[in-house]
């Protein structure tokens, strides 16, 4: 209900400060993520990862339900010291499986530090284009509509999400021309230096059948 009130609030300051029209927009975080290829690729090797880690976790669970099914049959063949033995490797190797959870998917888990490495400088990238175009389009209010702020209704015609996949894409378009620019010159310049460096020895093979 708060949220509510604080979207109407914002509304209605909207139509109030300065007596003139506020520009608003909103944006679709997810979807414009889904649209970025970067965050695709950076999301499959994340949940590559995140695969080959579950059956690791996996096989320890199998293992330690093993050790709990064989010492169950065999309880009553073991003597008591022999049980404690075997309960309290279990515990141990639960321990270790509490351990590997955490240290794979807790919150400083390598999956988080791996997704913070491979997502949030796209999600910075996303943020910028989204400034750059508030920048341009003088908005004053633009809302996720992902985010926690509840939108009870949201016209199609503000949000701008294609505008910043569109912006992003272009803007990657852009520095594959200049990388392809790069690559074009440094090659230029790595043909006209093999050129030269031949010229010379050319010259010196020339000066000593001269001198010859």
């Amino acid at each position: 209900m708060l949220k509510k009130i604080s979207i109407l609030i914002i509304f209605l300051s909207c139509t109030c400060y300065g007596q003139r029209p506020q520009t608003i927009a909103y944006i679709d975080m997810e979807y414009i993520l889904q649209n970025i290829p970067d965050y695709n690729k950076a999301q499959l090797e994340l949940d590559s990862k995140a695969s080959q880690w579950k059956i690791i976790i996996e096989e320890f669970e199998t293992e330690i339900k093993n050790m709990k099914s064989d010492l169950n049959d065999e309880k009553i063949l073991l003597t008591e010291d022999l049980i404690i033995e075997r309960r309290e490797d279990i515990e141990i190797k639960e321990k270790e499986l509490s351990q590997l959870r955490a240290s794979y998917f807790g919150t400083y888990g390598t999956y988080f530090e791996m997704r913070k490495q491979l997502v949030q400088p796209i999600q910075d990238e996303v943020y910028s284009a989204i400034q750059q175009i508030v920048a341009k389009k003088n908005y004053d209010f633009v809302f996720d509509k992902t985010s926690d702020l509840t939108m009870l209704f949201a016209n199609p015609k503000y949000d701008i999400s294609k505008v910043v996949i569109s912006y992003i894409t272009k803007s990657e378009k852009e520095r594959k021309r200049e990388e392809e620019k790069l690559k074009k010159e440094n090659s230029k310049q790595d043909r006209e230096k093999r050129i030269e460096e031949q010229k010379i020895k050319r010259a010196e093979r020339e000066s000593k059948v001269i001198h010859r």
